[in-house]
């Protein structure tokens, strides 16, 4: 069950004081405790300090004996290194938290940023495509940032070869955000380290995951999701037809947003994602003017803040059924048999068997909590590698 499925009268409002900002870091960085968890646990039990205080029993009823929250000090050293580089951390539901993102159930709990934040609160698009771009592709990607952010958008792109320090370049007067899938404090590839350092100084640096991390192929399709998740329309530029560029352009159309394509030769394998959108009918891009066409309305349309995150009723409201310890192992045998490591919809999952939804959901936070599965960007789950 995902999280936005359920209406909620217990709204979880941002941290108000550095201690509960402490608690929501050590929350999220807790071993085996994911995005979905995190919000899980916060509505079963109110605050970030109470699940704390919950985890070790959560563990050790998922058969994870021995479990520790993350300690104390490991976040404030992650808080203090961050203030030390200049960097803020902006959790859900605060001011400068973007809009669009935060409708996401799946939405970073927080996020660290470095530069000006105020760019999050202005329209924004994403330009992803090839790193091995060519040079159509690459003088495509300046021309199109250049124009959009004459129009008023921001640009947002991950910092990547190829087509995306093209756009970052081309939009660093306008307003560009680089979205990382490491540290806020690691620039990769390295080779974008000036780059990275001039969005600094004009735009955003942005990210979900804890400094000093170095990124690892599992953390880019996460980052993906923040860069659809910030922006009105995603631009492919240049794709081959299993990309990382396809991956932002599927998590767009899950979260509603428009996805366009430049058009590329046949022949070209780096054209194969795009014109693959575009047969199956994302919107054919040639210049700025087509983008603003596609969003229509939208283009100008100012959208309310959402300050207040909705999440599932706490366990008191809707009350799991009690089982014993021979059927929570029955059920959790049901669970990992219905799964494979191809992600599949938690949702899909409950309803395949059929049983009570929040009864079900908390025994997969168990099995996910015991490193049996693993969650994936869009409310998907597998079995653990």
């Amino acid at each position: 069950m995902t999280v936005d499925q359920v209406s909620s009268t217990h709204p979880l409002l941002p941290p108000t004081s550095e201690d509960d900002r402490l608690d929501w870091l050590r929350l999220l960085r807790s071993r085996r405790v994911g995005v979905s968890t995190f919000y899980r646990l916060m509505g079963e039990h109110g605050s970030a300090a109470a699940a704390l205080d919950a985890l070790p029993d959560v563990a050790r009823a998922a058969g994870l004996e021995k479990y520790a929250p993350c300690p104390v000090e490991t976040a404030r050293r992650e808080l203090d290194a961050g203030r030390r580089i200049g960097a803020r951390l902006i959790c859900r539901g605060e001011a400068e938290y973007p809009a669009d993102l935060a409708r996401l159930d799946d939405a970073p709990p927080m996020l660290w940023a470095r530069g000006n934040a105020t760019l999050m609160q202005q329209p924004m698009i994403a330009l992803v495509g090839a790193r091995n771009a060519s040079s159509l592709g690459t003088r495509m990607a300046r021309g199109l940032a250049h124009d959009l952010g004459e129009k008023g958008f921001v640009v947002v792109s991950g910092l990547a070869r190829g087509v995306d320090t093209a756009a970052h370049h081309a939009a660093l007067e306008t307003g560009t955000i680089a979205v990382f899938a490491s540290g806020i404090d690691v620039i990769y590839p390295a080779e974008n380290t000036a780059l990275a350092g001039d969005i600094l100084n004009k735009g955003l640096l942005l990210t979900e995951q804890p400094l000093g991390l170095t990124p690892q192929a599992r953390h880019f399709p996460a980052r993906n999701r923040i860069i659809s998740g910030l922006s009105r329309a995603v631009i492919v530029i240049e794709a081959a037809a299993k990309s990382g560029s396809l991956i932002t352009a599927r998590n767009a159309l899950d979260q509603g947003r428009e996805v366009l394509a430049v058009p590329g030769h046949p022949f070209d394998a780096r054209a194969g994602g795009c014109n693959m959108l575009i047969r199956d009918g994302a919107r054919l891009v040639r210049h700025a003017d087509d983008v603003i066409e596609a969003l229509g309305p939208e283009a100008d349309a100012e959208q309310p803040h959402q300050a207040e995150i909705d999440l599932p009723p706490p366990p008191a409201q809707k009350p799991a059924p009690k089982r014993s310890l021979r059927d929570t192992a029955t059920l959790h045998s049901e669970i990992l048999n219905r799964l494979s490591p191809s992600p599949l919809a938690e949702d899909q999952l409950i309803r395949d068997l059929g049983g009570n939804s929040p009864g079900i959901a908390a025994q997969i936070t168990d099995l996910e909590i015991s490193g049996k599965i693993t969650r994936h960007p869009g409310g998907l789950i597998a079995l653990s590698n």
